[in-house]
């Protein structure tokens, strides 16, 4: 069975504050999920949540992985170490193996911050996934690309976390960025989008006006898939629960096309 997590913003901004995300992780573990993201920009007070919602996902046997809204750069192009370690630490006191984060202001240049980046990765435990974002300096192919391209010379490379959604606020084809980023790929947000007259909005795979089917299937398929599009409703459990049944069932579809 494909292993689908929902990401806790899923569930709106106001209401995850409202509620606390320990909250939603539980209706989201009620629901059949394998696992939740936590949001940084979501938490109050971290130093009470992060260790709370760890002890609730190991519990639960969920799976974890911390988003922080922090970049890795600068915007002057150098590592914003201050935000790596917050990261990390956070990761940490959740008990999450995976650490999500854009590269912010990376400039192709920075080799020796590349090489510090990666020595702390390797001297801990949690694994850096990069995001493409919605910024013209972290969220573009060529940005992604450059990026992987110079992280390599100094060591393997960071996986990624492919939002399909975001290639879109970016102006670009998430079929061409699937063909070109697949091998690094090691989770995937799922996301569909619609056009607005001055703006993209993210919405349910349904409902989207991007060819989401064919994005994952150009994608890894051994790799978890998050839900990370608007989950709401009278009865937000149900909700969950078919969108989670929905993922499955196109992952379940997808393997038995390729036996």
């Amino acid at each position: 069975m494909h292993r689908v997590l929902i990401s806790l913003s899923s569930y709106g901004a106001a209401e995850v504050r409202r509620h606390g995300q320990l909250w939603f992780a539980r209706l989201a573990q009620a629901a059949g999920a394998d696992g939740v993201e936590v949001r940084g920009e979501l938490l109050t007070e971290p130093a009470a949540e992060l260790p709370a919602l760890g002890a609730a996902l190991r519990e639960g046997s969920l799976q974890a992985v911390y988003s922080s809204p922090e970049g890795l750069w600068r915007d002057d192009g150098t590592l914003d170490d201050g935000a790596l370690e917050r990261g990390l630490a956070a990761a940490a006191a959740l008990g999450a193996p995976r650490l999500k984060m854009a590269i912010g202001g990376f400039d192709g240049t920075a080799l020796a911050s590349l090489r510090q980046l990666h020595d702390r990765l390797e001297s801990g435990d949690v694994e850096l996934l990069i995001e493409n974002d919605q910024t013209t300096s972290a969220g573009t192919l060529d940005a992604l690309r450059r990026f992987l391209a110079r992280a390599a010379d100094a060591g393997p490379p960071p996986g990624v976390t492919f939002d399909m959604g975001n290639w879109h606020w970016t102006g670009e084809c998430p079929l061409q960025a699937a063909a070109a980023l697949a091998p690094h790929v090691r989770y995937v947000h799922c996301k569909g989008v619609q056009r607005q007259p001055r703006r993209w909005i993210a919405v349910p795979l349904a409902d989207s006006a991007a060819p989401w089917r064919a994005v994952l299937r150009a994608l890894p398929a051994d790799v978890p898939w998050a839900i990370e599009y608007p989950l709401a409703g009278d009865d937000l459990l149900a909700t969950t629960r078919n969108e989670i049944s929905l993922l499955r069932s196109v992952a379940a579809a997808q393997a038995q096309a390729a036996a």
